[in-house]
C-alpha cells in the first residue's frame, strides 16, 4: 500500500510537471504572432492609393496602413526578382550566394556567374519558422531556382516549407500558364510536382485560396505564410470582363490592364484580410506586404505610349536600376495587438534583408548564430522610429548582358550606398559618381558631389570597400 501511495504521489507530480511544461509550451506558441508576408511582383512605389495613386484605389491593401503602419522608406536589396527574394530568405546580401540577377537558363546563369538555385544551406527563414513550431507555406512566385532548363533545383519544401504552390520560375506543386507561355511549356517538360493549367488571371486568386485553406487548417497553431503573386508583373493578362471597370485608360492598355490586375490583386489582399477576421485571428497576425522591386521599363512601351504602366512617383528610375525607382518600394505592416493604427514612419530606412532577423525576434527564434546582413528592426515595426546606424548598400548590372531600364535617364551606376540622407552612386570601377541628398532632391535630379567632395570620396571609399568583400 506504501508502494502505491508512493508511485501515485510520483505520477502527480509528474503529471503535474508535465501539465506545467505542456502549459508553458502553449502560452509560448501563443504568445508567437501568426506571420503572412506579402511580397507582391513588380509593384511601384506609388501603385497604391495609400501612396498616392490617384488614378485608383487600392481599398484592401490600404487596410494594412490604415490599421497599422507605413513606411516611406522602404527598401528592396535589388532591382530586379530572384536577389530580392533571396534577401528574404536568407537575410543576408544574395551575392554571397551567387544570385545577382534573375534566375534563367543554365547557359545564361553561368555567363553572369550566378547559380542556377539558392544552396539549401543557405539560411532559411521558413526553415528557422518550422523548427519554432510554426506551419510553414509558400503560395506564389519562387524564382530561387528551377524552370527553363534547370531541373535540379530543391522544391521549396527542401528550405522549410510544409507546403509549397509555385508558378513557372520553380518545381514543385505548380500553376502554369494555358495560353502558348514558352516558359510555362519548358517548365512542363521538368517533372517534380503536380501541375495546373491555368489562365495567368486566376493565379492571384488560386494562391489566395490556398492561403486561406492552409490559414483554416492551421488556425490552432503558429503559422508562417507567403503570398508571393506574380499578375502585377508584365504581361498584364486581366480577365476582360474586369476592364470596364477602368474604360477611361482605353487610350492607354498597358495601363487599362495593369489597373485591372491590380485590382484583382487588393481583392485578393481582402479576402485574406477577411479570413483573418472571420476566424478571429487578425489581432495576433502580423502581416507585411512590400513589392520586390519597381516595375518594369521595356522599349516597347515608349515606341506606343510616352510612359508604362507603374507609378514611382515622385522618384526617379525603375526595375533594373539603383535609383529610388527601383529600390525604394511601399513597406507596410499590420498586427493590431502589437503595432499602433495609421502610423507613418519618415524616419527608419528598412531593407528586405531585414525581415529575417526581424521576425526572427517576434517570433522566439534564437539567431545569434546567424550572420544576418540585415538588422532587427522589430522596434520600428512597433512603431518606434529608428535611425539606421550603418549604410546600406546595392549592386546591379555587372555586364553589359544585364537586363537595363529603356529610358537612358533610368540606368545608374552599378553600386551605390545610402547612409542617412546622402546617396552615392558609382561604378565599381570608381567612375561616374553621382552624390544626392535625398532629403532636399529625393528625385535625384542635382548631382552635388563637387560641392560636396569629401562626403563623396568617404561615401566612395565605403561602397568600393564593400564591392571587394562579397563574390
Amino acid at each position: 500500500m506504501k508502494f502505491i501511495k508512493t508511485i501515485s504521489l510520483a505520477s502527480i507530480v509528474f503529471l503535474f510537471s508535465l501539465g506545467y511544461c505542456f502549459g508553458q509550451q502553449g502560452e509560448r506558441q501563443a504568445e508567437q504572432p501568426n506571420i503572412i508576408f506579402m511580397f507582391i511582383d513588380d509593384m511601384g512605389y506609388a501603385d497604391l492609393s495609400s501612396y498616392g495613386n490617384r488614378e485608383m484605389e487600392t481599398p484592401n491593401i490600404d487596410r494594412l496602413a490604415d490599421e497599422g503602419i507605413k513606411f516611406t522608406n522602404g527598401y528592396v536589396a535589388y532591382p530586379i526578382c530572384s536577389p530580392a527574394r533571396v534577401s528574404v530568405m536568407t537575410g543576408q546580401f544574395p551575392a554571397k550566394w551567387n544570385i545577382h540577377s534573375f534566375l534563367a537558363s543554365r547557359e545564361r546563369n553561368q555567363r553572369r556567374g550566378i547559380a542556377n538555385y539558392l544552396d539549401p544551406k543557405a539560411p532559411s527563414i521558413a526553415r528557422a519558422m518550422q523548427e519554432a513550431g510554426y506551419a510553414t507555406a509558400h503560395f506564389g512566385k519562387w524564382h530561387m531556382g528551377g524552370g527553363r532548363d534547370v531541373d535540379d533545383a530543391p522544391i521549396p519544401t527542401e528550405y522549410g516549407f510544409d507546403q509549397s504552390l509555385v508558378s513557372f520560375e520553380g518545381l514543385g506543386d505548380r500553376l502554369l500558364r494555358n495560353d502558348g507561355h514558352d516558359l510555362s511549356e519548358a517548365n512542363a517538360k521538368l517533372g517534380q510536382g503536380q501541375i495546373q493549367w491555368v489562365e495567368k488571371w486566376k493565379r492571384s486568386g488560386i494562391y489566395a485560396d490556398s492561403t486561406i485553406s492552409f490559414i483554416e487548417r492551421h488556425k490552432n497553431q503558429p503559422f508562417y505564410i507567403h503570398f508571393w503573386p506574380g499578375d502585377v508583373h508584365d504581361p498584364f493578362i486581366p480577365n476582360p470582363e474586369w476592364l470596364d471597370r477602368f474604360s477611361e485608360f482605353d487610350n492607354h492598355h498597358y495601363k487599362r490592364d495593369f489597373y485591372a490586375t491590380l485590382w484583382n490583386l487588393d481583392n485578393q489582399v481582402g479576402r485574406i484580410l477577411d479570413k483573418l477576421d472571420e476566424l478571429g485571428l487578425a489581432e495576433n497576425t502580423l502581416v507585411i506586404l512590400m513589392s520586390d522591386n519597381g516595375p518594369t521599363d521595356w522599349p516597347y512601351y515608349y515606341e506606343e505610349f510616352y510612359w508604362p504602366p507603374g507609378s514611382v512617383d515622385p522618384f526617379r528610375g525603375r526595375k533594373w536600376g539603383l535609383y529610388e525607382g527601383g529600390i525604394r518600394v511601399p513597406f507596410l505592416a499590420r498586427w493590431p495587438a502589437k503595432i499602433p493604427e495609421g502610423k507613418v514612419d519618415s524616419t527608419t530606412m528598412i531593407n528586405s534583408m531585414d525581415l529575417f532577423p526581424t521576425l526572427a525576434n517576434f517570433s522566439g527564434i534564437s539567431s545569434s548564430d546567424m550572420k544576418f546582413d540585415g538588422l532587427d528592426m522589430s522596434s520600428a515595426l512597433l512603431g518606434n522610429p529608428k535611425q539606421r546606424g550603418e549604410p546600406m548598400f546595392w549592386e546591379y548590372g555587372r555586364e553589359d548582358f544585364y537586363l537595363f531600364p529603356a529610358n537612358p535617364r533610368f540606368r545608374s551606376p552599378n553600386l551605390a550606398v545610402r547612409h542617412g540622407d546622402w546617396k552615392l552612386l558609382v561604378n565599381d570601377d570608381g567612375t561616374e559618381p553621382e552624390l544626392y541628398n535625398l532629403k532636399r532632391d529625393h528625385a535625384e535630379t542635382m548631382n552635388v558631389k563637387d560641392e560636396y567632395p569629401d562626403i563623396t570620396e568617404r561615401l566612395l571609399e565605403e561602397v568600393l570597400e564593400w564591392r571587394r568583400s562579397i563574390p
